[in-house]
């Protein structure tokens, strides 16, 4: 895993390179092994690489790499899996190689087969700067499924690309705010793709080839697309039986565990003692290649802690297990180097365990897998089981009585909610009632797509926090079906992409840990997409096929529990030890791009405990304290005013 930059403009060899370097050097620590820097003055163009090593770690790995005919020049943040079987394509016949990196083989594959060719083939993770010496085009690329980052920021000088937006700083580059993208974020928790927070700054999206030529000209394609993939499911369903479908995920699981494996330094797995990540751990341990080593980390003062369900399946197993328990005290100091971890605004609050265990598990490994996707592709989201069962039911009532059942749940108080929850059996409790309840209440009157739209949202009415402004429109995937799978491909095609995996190659690359999800495999994904509904959801029990190919491994005892999710306690954290740090995040005199007053209610009605409105205000304070650490000094290069999606 590594850190690409470099931008198109003209200037000396000198300027590209110390340029380049910089934008580089802003984001190191993706790559601490090594780094690196190509420059052409008379086409205009830099390269600039930062090198975690993983694969081949001698000097023949290094990047930027020129193809052995000379014509391409690569940058290239990732992993490919099947790099060997690429190589042994009868087009590659022939070719003398220096090493054994990936990086090579997929420089040499585009050089003899082509861009197009070489990607419909790539298994893997990956963010790909590419330059044509022939064409002067500029190339930037991006894996199937949005794991790793990319932007790119069209200017007055030229375009500039990057893993993160730290490099944007480092070139001087003067970031504005764009409003609607904050307001989006407001409603997400993060800047939905192909948006940035900045004006002129945009993200290539996922399965997506973004070609810039020296005169700063942009086309965007796409080599894959989610929405194709969910249309062709549904028009070519899987159509075995149930234990056919077992059969076949189980393969297509394993090989993807297998490929995933390929490393020559130490690696490891994230283990929750949840069915993805013990699904994971299991088939490491299936695929024989030694001793597995699995991390979790365990929470006890947050009133939950799952590192108990994680050492016994770690113990069923035999995984070599560490796990390390984290004190509220402990979490809650990570909470102001967020705005550095995380450059553009973010407010997934799971971000800061993500960080924890990202960091303990870097002390002994270099490489993790995670269990990440999991949810999206096989239903296993409270709110898909919710879609499935529930709501369908209750949408046959006619709509008064909706909205007046809907009043009545708002009417019920936070403190009492939460209090009689407690009175439940363990095995009927679910994490932060309230909220929940909440959720029910505002979708009980709504209809179709505007209801997964207030499920997903952390503000539903961001007109009042930034009046006059308009949301990004959200580019949402074009399927049919019922409602349950429509959600599951808005997820992935949002939630997956824009937060889940940007928290966690953030979090992970701060501290230099790649971090592989083999669930997002996209044979897999491919797979997922086709499953009929009984194949997901089945008698209220979510990801059903994916318990089953989790029962050869792991009895169902030791992972069946009410979904908890990775996050902190921040409703009380807000009233209590952030408290101060919260106050002085949103004070009136300095919320620019806010309306104090609806602020001050969100946080006067929240203290009061009148709401819980935890998840709304921590956008807010991510946004604030986002912005006083990266908005303060604006740079000497304008950007371009406008950007399109295109």
């Amino acid at each position: 895993m590594c850190g690409i930059a470099g931008l198109i403009a003209q200037g000396s060899q000198a300027e590209l390179e110390r340029l380049a370097t910089a934008m580089a050097s802003a984001i190191a620590y993706r790559g601490p092994d090594g780094a690196g820097v190509w420059a052409d003055a008379e086409a205009g163009v830099a390269l600039s690489h930062r090198r975690l090593a993983i694969v081949d770690l001698t000097p023949t790995g290094a990047q930027p790499m020129v193809s052995a005919d000379g014509r391409w020049v690569m940058s290239y943040n990732g992993e490919v899996y099947n790099a060997e079987a690429i190589a042994r394509a009868p087009q590659m016949a022939g070719l003398v190689r220096r090493g054994t990196s990936d990086t090579e083989v997929i420089l040499e594959s585009v050089a003899r087969r082509g861009l197009d060719a070489t990607l419909a083939d790539l298994n893997g993770m990956f963010a790909i700067a590419l330059w044509d010496r022939a064409t002067r085009t500029l190339h930037l690329v991006r894996d199937r499924m949005g794991i790793k980052p990319l932007f790119y920021a069209r200017t007055a000088r030229g375009t500039f690309f990057a893993s993160e937006l730290k490099s944007f700083h480092a070139a001087g580059l003067a970031l504005d705010i764009d409003p609607d993208s904050v307001a989006s974020f407001l409603r997400y928790g993060y800047v939905p793709a192909p948006y940035a927070v900045h004006r002129g700054v945009m993200k290539v999206m996922p399965g997506e080839i973004v070609s810039v030529d020296g005169a700063g000209a942009v086309k965007r394609r796409r080599y894959w697309s989610l929405e194709t993939a969910a249309r062709e499911g549904a028009v070519r369903p899987f159509a075995g039986d149930d234990r056919e479908a077992e059969d076949a995920l189980q393969a297509l699981l394993a090989d993807a565990v297998s490929l995933n494996l390929m490393s020559d330094v130490p690696l490891g797995a994230f283990l929750s003692g949840g069915i993805d990540s013990s699904l994971v751990a299991a088939l490491m341990v299936a695929a024989g290649r030694g001793p597995v080593r699995t991390f979790s980390i365990g929470f006890p003062d947050f009133g939950y802690d799952e590192s108990a369900h994680a050492a016994a399946v770690a113990k069923h197993l035999g995984t070599a297990h560490e796990q390390m328990t984290v004190t509220a005290a402990e979490a809650l100091a990570v909470v102001p180097s967020l705005p550095d971890i995380y450059d553009e605004p973010f407010a997934d609050s799971s971000q800061i365990p993500t960080y924890l265990v990202s960091r303990m598990t870097r002390a002994r490994v270099t490489v993790a897998l995670s269990g990440d996707g999991g949810d999206e592709l096989f239903a296993g989201y409270n709110r898909h089981v919710f879609a499935a069962g529930r709501l369908a039911m209750l949408r046959k009532l006619p709509r008064p009585l909706r909205r007046s059942a809907a009043a009545l749940l708002s009417a019920l108080p936070d403190a009492g909610v939460e209090g009689a929850a407690r009175l439940l059996p363990p095995s009927l409790r679910v994490a932060q009632p309230a909220l929940k309840l909440q959720k029910l209440a505002e979708v009980l009157a709504r209809d179709g797509d505007d209801v997964w739209r207030r499920l997903v949202s952390q503000n539903d009415d961001v007109a009042a926090l930034m009046p006059g402004v308009a949301e990004h429109p959200l580019a949402l995937p074009d399927v049919d079906g019922d409602l349950l799978a429509r959600m599951q491909v808005y997820d992935a095609a949002t939630y997956l992409p824009d937060d889940i995996l940007q928290k966690v190659d953030r979090a992970a690359m701060a501290v230099s840990l790649e971090v592989r999800p083999p669930l997002l495999d996209h044979r897999v994904a491919e797979f997922a997409l086709a499953l009929p509904a009984r194949l997901r959801i089945r008698d209220g029990e979510s990801k059903w096929l994916l318990r089953r190919a989790l029962d050869r491994y792991v009895p169902r005892a030791l992972v069946e529990r009410p979904k908890m999710g990775f996050a902190v306690p921040l409703d009380q954290w807000l009233r209590g030890p952030l408290r101060d740090w919260a106050e002085d995040l949103l004070d009136p005199q300095r919320l620019d791009l806010l309306d104090a007053v609806a602020v001050r209610r969100l946080w006067d009605d929240h203290l009061t405990g009148r709401a819980n409105h935890a998840y709304g205000l921590w956008a807010v304070l991510m946004l604030e304290a986002w912005r006083r650490r990266w908005n303060a000094a604006p740079g000497d290069i304008p950007l371009a005013r406008t950007a399109t999606a295109g």
